[in-house]
């Protein structure tokens, strides 16, 4: 995530035509009408561009200083106010000397991210999952290293006429650092022609039903390895956002509380041996600035010194596996909690391409352009029937 956001940019506007909390830009449907339909494909099906939006991770250690440069050329992530002229230099600076440190804890995870691969497993599934009812094209635009926005944006462009295109970050939660900082580099790309397809944007979906589910599949799959799982410790884990931030508006940290807040009460309803006793941290901070507190590392040494002997920690504000979870929760904090007495360490794998992540995602996707679907409990009852346990 982004340290601080450094731009002006308006504010986003609120949507509710999907029934679903959306953000759209100003004038982002490129005029006040729209576009005549092109002749439909495939029995009348619409044909719709869907643009996935990650972060993004180096794919071997040679690209590890790179995808940092990329990283802090974002002025989102480090804004330099009046001294902007000077960022090439300070990014090249500041991702030369991180790059050694970084690609060590990446030769410890398989020498590279896997964040490219399990992203494009996602983006089939939910191709596959989309095509009874639209025709998807769809493409991913990584913030920060290839496939880069601009590699998204030509492949959309090649596919042919659009009957419509739904932006869809994989950031559950909404930030100036994730959320915002793809969609401006999309618009930054893509541009606003007049005359092309409607664009529909998903923001966020902290609080969609199967989302949740998929959470609490996840950990109920991790809670049957304690012998009696009511009396660990659940550590809830999100990636840190500096307070300068938050103090802009950032709605992050309060959606981030609500999924937990969701997740903890389905669970209990509906799944037997749910932990009594959970917590909330946030991890990944960087610089010496003011970050969401509390930190991961410290609260896990200071529940091993006063004596807690089990515990799981599940990352949700991850949608995939990469550096934070593979190596920082499952190598360092592991770790640290195992030197404090810690006994028994459980990481949550992430949601991933799981049948009920990827059926919150169609339902997202399907919404945003208007058409009717069996509501999230009927196909929480689907996905779950192709595969998913709860």
């Amino acid at each position: 995530m982004g340290e601080t956001h450094g731009s002006e940019d308006p504010p986003l506007q609120r949507s509710k035509t999907t029934g679903l909390k959306t953000r759209h830009y100003h004038g982002e449907n490129h005029g006040s009408k729209d576009p005549p339909l092109r002749e439909k494909s495939l029995g009348g099906k619409k044909r719709v561009g869907i643009v996935l939006f990650q972060l993004g991770g180096p794919d071997s250690l040679g690209a590890v200083q790179p995808f940092l440069l990329n990283l802090f050329l974002d002025p989102d992530i480090l804004p330099l106010g009046p001294v902007g002229f000077l960022r090439q230099p300070i990014a090249r600076l500041i991702s030369a000397r991180r790059a050694p440190h970084v690609a060590e804890k990446y030769a410890e995870i398989g020498r590279r991210s896997p964040i490219g691969a399990l992203t494009e497993r996602q983006r089939t599934r939910l191709r596959d999952a989309l095509a009874s009812y639209i025709e998807p094209i769809l493409v991913t635009a990584m913030r920060y290293w290839h496939p880069l926005t601009s590699e998204a944006v030509d492949a959309l462009r090649k596919s042919g006429p659009l009957d419509e295109i739904v932006l869809l970050p994989l950031y559950p939660h909404y930030s100036y650092a994730t959320t915002l900082s793809s969609l401006k580099e999309w618009r930054r790309v893509y541009g606003e022609p007049d005359g092309g397809p409607p664009v529909r944007t998903i923001d966020q979906f902290h609080d969609h039903p199967l989302y949740i589910w998929a959470l609490v599949q996840r950990i109920g799959s991790m809670l049957r390895q304690f012998a009696d799982s009511s009396k660990i410790h659940l550590i809830f884990s999100a990636h840190g956002l500096p307070m300068s931030l938050v103090k802009k508006g950032d709605p992050y940290p309060e959606q981030i509380g609500e999924t937990v807040r969701m997740v903890c009460e389905l669970g209990a309803k509906e799944l037997s041996g749910w932990p009594r006793t959970h917590l909330l941290c946030y991890q990944s901070r960087v610089g010496p600035s003011k970050w969401l507190q509390p930190p991961l590392t410290e609260t896990l040494e200071r529940l091993g010194h006063d004596g807690v002997k089990e515990m799981l920690v599940a990352p949700i504000s991850f949608v995939t596996e990469h550096i934070e979870t593979l190596h920082e929760i499952n190598i360092e904090a592991r770790e640290q909690a195992e030197k404090t007495g810690v006994e028994k360490f459980r990481m949550m794998p992430a949601v991933g391409d799981s049948p009920l992540f990827i059926a919150a995602l169609r339902d997202l996707v399907l919404r945003a352009v208007g058409i009717e679907v069996a509501s999230p409990r009927a196909s929480l009852a689907s996905a779950q029937s192709g595969g998913a346990t709860v």
